[in-house]
């Protein structure tokens, strides 16, 4: 899935990070960053309501470039800064974490599990 159709499925906002030619296949819901470390998937969205440099550092271990805030979460400026320095992507939605899923899942993106 392109993540420009993620961007506008969820109505998501690009904080740092170009979208353009970034594709995902999985997605992996987690307020918990050590189940996000338990993962060994490409191409992987982390959705999650975590807003703080652990969820980027999480990121950075996992080898995962991608991350959606939900729940009208916002990035911090530190977020933002570690992000730009691994080539991260992070995106914002107001909507919840459940809602996200289904959105996404009925879109045709595939769980890990």
């Amino acid at each position: 899935m392109k993540l420009e159709q993620v961007i506008e499925i969820v109505n998501a906002k690009v904080i740092c990070g170009s979208v353009k030619a970034n594709n995902i296949e999985r997605g992996f819901c987690s307020d918990l960053m050590s189940d996000v470390l338990t993962i060994d998937t490409d191409k992987l969205l982390i959705i999650t309501g975590l807003a703080n440099v652990q969820a980027i550092r999480t990121a950075e271990m996992a080898d995962v470039n991608c991350i959606l805030l939900v729940r009208n979460k916002k990035a911090t400026a530190d977020m933002i800064k570690v992000a730009e320095e691994n080539n991260m992507i992070i995106m914002e939605t107001s909507f919840s974490m459940f809602h996200v899923a289904g959105k996404l899942y009925e879109a045709g993106l595939k769980p890990v599990y």
